[in-house]
């Protein structure tokens, strides 16, 4: 897919993209996998990567064939998490990220969040760093119907933006998200962010390495 000529929606992921949160929520997943007594692989937890909650939950469940409740795993979870967000000070905006959402916003372009991360967590992003007067909409795909790779949460952003979708792009670091953005037919910027593991980006559509590219690209 070739990279649009007209840009006036710019569609962001959050985890891995927005903020680097990778690996609280990491920690936080393999603390809820112990308590239960899983063992789950590296292999196996790079393919939730992207998924929201419920869903990465709900295919632990059928994989290991555990009688459990995946709502309630995703409450055991949030709380390790939000442990984690509150009390690391190391916690930080993934470098360059606030700037270019400026320079987005700056140029009248209209800005998405589409994140599998539930609207909680969200917000709690967006207040700590201050990022709300810049989105016109934000997306919880804890809310929609299905889960990163399908594509339901990247149509949504579009019609939010009231913007055709060979005139948005997606930015994501994820190989599911990713999917989902091919699967919507919108062009997805694969971001390298070296704590996003065992991402190939091998479907997007370009990648980038740091969001000063896009200045350049877009321009």
């Amino acid at each position: 897919m070739n990279v649009p000529k007209d840009v006036q929606c710019v569609i962001f992921d959050m985890d891995g993209v927005i903020i680097d949160s990778e690996e609280i929520h990491k920690k936080a997943y393999f603390e809820t996998f112990v308590s239960l007594g899983l063992d789950v692989s590296d292999e196996l937890y790079k393919t939730l990567t992207g998924s929201s909650t419920l869903n990465a939950f709900q295919k632990l469940i059928a994989h290991f064939n555990i009688d459990e409740d995946p709502n309630e795993l995703v409450l055991t979870k949030r709380k390790r998490y939000v442990n984690y967000f509150e009390n690391d000070p190391n916690l930080q905006l993934v470098d360059g990220v606030e700037e270019i959402i400026k320079y987005f916003h700056k140029k009248g372009m209209i800005l998405i969040l589409a994140s599998s991360s539930a609207m909680i967590n969200i917000n709690r992003v967006f207040d700590r760093f201050n990022l709300h007067q810049y989105f016109t909409a934000k997306i919880s795909g804890a809310d929609l119907t299905a889960s990163k790779p399908h594509p339901e949460i990247f149509e949504k952003a579009a019609l939010l933006a009231n913007t055709p979708k060979e005139n948005c792009i997606v930015i994501e670091d994820s190989d599911n998200g990713i999917t989902a953005a091919n699967k919507a037919g919108i062009f997805v910027y694969g971001y390298k962010n070296p704590l996003s593991e065992g991402q190939t980006l091998e479907n997007a559509d370009a990648t980038i390495n740091i969001f000063t590219e896009l200045e350049h690209k877009l321009n």
